[in-house]
């Protein structure tokens, strides 16, 4: 059974974790680097699993891994041969696993809460060219290279136990499509599919958010459809497009509000928390029911949205 509709069965909405990379680098790491949070897997796995931890006590229903950046390719650079490679991407569910068990083991932490799940990231093919692509998604690629590009990755994160996917910041129909097809070689597995958008309507690379839903609502694989590292302006409208579309859960985690410049890896601009907690709000009335944080939120940010949704 898709395991986000078993938990929406409890409750009326599920939440999501917040940024890892960010706050890893809230926490000292120098994430200045093409492996980006996938680095920390190999120098302080242990901060890793104290940001999983920070999560959900905040109130986070999911952990998503540091895999998003983790691929074969990518390793490679470091040194690390293909075994090597897949086993880190395994260790970061393991990771994961590990401080749901150490939150799960205290009793008190159990009450009026659901066992968090473990979503293993799959991110897009331009996080691993880390150029800034995965917000253009203009790699030029067929559907078949995609698929190839992806599968050692999802094999090895399936294989590891991870409850479901996270596929994210899917900027290009046809990475979605080649996800889908992939997917399909795994027919026990579930996943949930987020785009990186531009505007209101439309995702990164130019195609509509609606036609996205469409395409992806008739997968009985898709867990949930939504949006993740974009701008909370545009989040209202996107979830609106895509409920028009599908009946499946809806899932948002957008960044905090501040402005990224991929040219010099620097944020821009103010945002608390708590207007995020305010705009989370929104986002459920307009549809969404699984709700998170990407980049620069952080646990305050998740224990907002907790703040709210424990009294529905």
């Amino acid at each position: 059974m898709n395991p986000i509709e078993t938990i929406l069965q409890k409750q009326p909405i599920a939440i999501l974790d917040g940024a890892l990379a960010t706050e890893l680098e809230n926490r000292g790491c120098n994430l200045n680097d093409d492996l980006w949070s996938a680095r920390i897997l190999m120098e302080q796995p242990e901060l890793i699993h104290q940001v999983h931890l920070d999560y959900f006590n905040a109130g986070a229903d999911f952990a998503i891994t540091a895999s998003y950046q983790a691929t074969i390719e990518g390793f490679a650079r470091r040194g690390l041969n293909k075994d090597e490679s897949l086993a880190l991407m395994q260790k970061s569910v393991k990771i994961a696993q590990e401080a749901r068990g150490e939150f799960w083991s205290i009793e008190s932490n159990r009450v009026n809460r659901t066992r968090p799940l473990i979503a293993a990231s799959v991110g897009p093919y331009g996080a691993f060219l880390a150029d800034g692509s995965e917000y253009r998604g203009d790699y030029n690629l067929t559907e078949g290279e995609l698929i190839d590009f992806h599968r050692p990755r999802v094999e090895a994160l399936i294989a590891s136990g991870a409850d479901l996917l996270a596929c994210e910041t899917i900027p290009c129909l046809i990475e979605a499509q080649a996800l889908i097809k992939l997917l399909g070689e795994f027919p026990n597995t579930y996943a949930w599919f987020t785009f990186s958008a531009k505007d209101g309507e439309h995702i990164c690379h130019g195609e509509k958010i609606a036609d996205c839903a469409k395409l992806l609502d008739s997968s009985p694989q898709v867990a949930a459809i939504g949006i993740n590292c974009t701008s909370p302006l545009h989040i209202p409208s996107l979830i609106r497009e895509i409920k028009k579309n599908t009946n499946k859960p809806i899932i948002v985690y957008p960044n905090s509000g501040e402005v990224y410049n991929p040219d010099t890896n620097t944020w821009h601009g103010e945002t608390s928390s708590e207007e995020f907690g305010l705009q989370s709000k929104k986002w459920h009335e307009n549809g969404a029911t699984i709700i998170g944080g990407c980049c620069r939120t952080t646990p305050d940010h998740i224990r907002e949205i907790k703040s709210w949704t424990s009294i529905l």
